[in-house]
């Protein structure tokens, strides 16, 4: 055959895949083909493919007939909003998107290619898992595989697509990963599927409901965003690349900056409720003060008592943690720590700057908790925040209460700026609970004992739990009106810009995992 022929034949075989039976099924279970995965991930014709011809090297189990080129993995190289980043998709019409001995191999090299060059690398999960006929081949693939995942953290940013299946061995690679996205109801990810689960423990459970889209955003917090369809979840890495940097060396790119700085937030004001055991909703507070109040929340579904996302303030890309009033009163339990501080220690290492927004009672009580590790996982955004050399910035809206004040970016560890509002609660406790106890015999004494701990109340308020105490110490930097948070968030971002802090000489700490 003429080579230019075998050329054109070979490129159409690897263009099919699977074959056109196979791309209909794809299409029919609500899913998109690998190729049309990376076309919509990358910009229009920027796209280099790598190795799109390898094929698998087993002879036995009948595969010497089965060959197919690119062997179910495209990856390569492109261009998402003019910036350069890597990506592979595997491919479920070839083999079920198994993972064979080539075909990680060629994961390994986009993922090297991706570090050699700073800049992003995507994978676009799809696949049954290890391909049996190759044995120790394919589980070696897999463990390449992590040893990139685990050398790349914290270099480049990382990001996986579930879209398909995701079991076994293969979950632990998205694991690694920076965040993770599940599409609802056509993915889902597990180490032993139902039937394994079944005859070992008894337990009668569903695909969807052992490892489906939501039950990874809800209740594990394994996936970090949950999207309809295969055309949102391509949209939405490219909307969370632009807030990222290439790598850790890098800032992150800016945005417009068509939101004037010095924009007002009167509603800000009056969002404070009178009773201070009234919630609202700190995504008001954030949506009002970020450019063009737009912002991408990470694990919205879950630990929801707490906020973390990116969004732009004067065109710079920050990091928000915040408490959630509305949601368990805002307070700090197990997941809400760990979910917060993976996300403060992902912005350190790719130099993006930390806003943090605190109304917190303290942590959650409970025998739950306590039975749980609240201490040694409350300890982890501690640790998070304390290490962390960015710019940091924190608001207190209302309460800060306890252990809780001092782990939300307080000035004791090494935050940059701490501002409050007038509103702002800074104390051990609430003024309630600390009456009650400071006060008890007088209160069991008293004819009126509501009047007593009213006005014992009012007292400590004003003597302890106000802003202007903590400020006077020096602790707060500035008391604030509501309505200007957006114009001092900014030009404290920016008197930062220079920032230049270092931890103590070490190999790493021994964050309490």
């Amino acid at each position: 055959m003429d080579k230019y022929k075998q050329l054109e034949e070979f490129e159409r075989q690897a263009e099919l895949g699977g074959g056109e039976a196979r791309l209909e099924r794809q299409h029919a279970a609500g899913k998109l083909t690998a190729r049309e995965r990376i076309d919509l991930f990358f910009d229009p014709g920027t796209f280099q493919e790598v190795d799109k011809l390898v094929t698998h090297r087993c002879r036995d189990f009948g595969m010497a007939e089965q060959v197919v080129p690119g062997d179910g993995v495209v990856a390569g190289r492109g261009r998402v909003e003019g910036r350069l980043a890597y990506a592979f998709a595997q491919d479920f019409t070839v083999f079920g998107g198994s993972l064979s001995e080539t075909n990680a191999a060629k994961i390994v090299k986009v993922m090297d290619l991706a570090m050699e060059s700073g800049v992003p690398v995507v994978g676009l999960n799809d696949s049954g898992g290890a391909r049996i006929q190759e044995g120790v081949l394919s589980l070696g693939g897999y463990a390449d595989i992590f040893l990139r995942n685990t050398l790349a953290s914290g270099v480049v940013p990382q990001i996986s697509a579930i879209m398909g299946p995701c079991a076994g061995g293969a979950v632990y690679s998205p694991a690694i990963t920076d965040f993770t996205v599940m599409v609802d109801k056509t993915s889902y990810m597990f180490i032993t599927g139902p039937e394994v689960i079944k005859t070992v423990t008894l337990e009668d459970v569903t695909k969807e409901e052992l490892g489906g889209a939501m039950t990874h955003n809800a209740k594990s917090g394994v996936a970090h965003f949950l999207v309809p369809d295969d055309q949102e979840c391509l949209a939405l890495i490219r909307a969370l690349l632009g807030y990222l940097p290439a790598n850790n060396l890098d800032d992150a790119p800016l945005g417009a900056d068509t939101d004037p700085i010095d924009r007002e937030v009167v509603a800000l004001d009056d969002l404070i409720p009178q009773n201070p055991n009234q919630p609202y909703d700190m995504r008001d507070v954030i949506r009002r003060i970020v450019d063009q109040g737009d912002w991408l929340e990470v694990h919205e579904h879950f630990a929801r008592n707490i906020l973390i996302g990116f969004a732009r303030l004067g065109g710079q890309s920050v990091g928000i943690v915040a408490n959630q009033p509305a949601h368990l009163a805002g307070t700090l339990d197990i997941d809400a720590s760990v979910k917060a501080a993976r996300f403060v220690r992902f912005c350190d290492a790719f130099n993006i700057p930390l806003v943090t927004l605190e109304d917190v009672p303290g942590f959650l009580p409970g025998t739950k908790q306590e039975f749980g590790g609240i201490i040694r996982h409350g300890a982890k955004l501690l640790f998070a925040f304390a290490e962390a050399t960015v710019p940091k910035v924190t608001v207190i809206t209302r309460k800060a209460y306890g252990g809780a004040y001092c782990v939300m970016a307080s000035k004791h560890i090494r935050t940059d700026v701490n501002l409050a509002w007038p509103t702002a609660e800074i104390a051990v406790m609430g003024p309630e609970g600390a009456v009650n106890i400071l006060y008890r015999r007088e209160l069991e004494a008293a004819d009126d004992p509501e009047m007593l701990r009213t006005e014992k109340i009012v007292e400590f308020k004003e003597k302890l739990a106000n802003p202007f105490v903590a400020a006077g110490r020096g602790f707060i930097d500035e008391v604030i009106q509501p309505r200007h948070t957006r114009t001092k968030l900014i030009a404290a971002l920016r008197s930062l810009a220079g920032k230049r802090a270092k931890n103590p000489p070490k190999k790493h700490g021994n964050i309490p995992l």
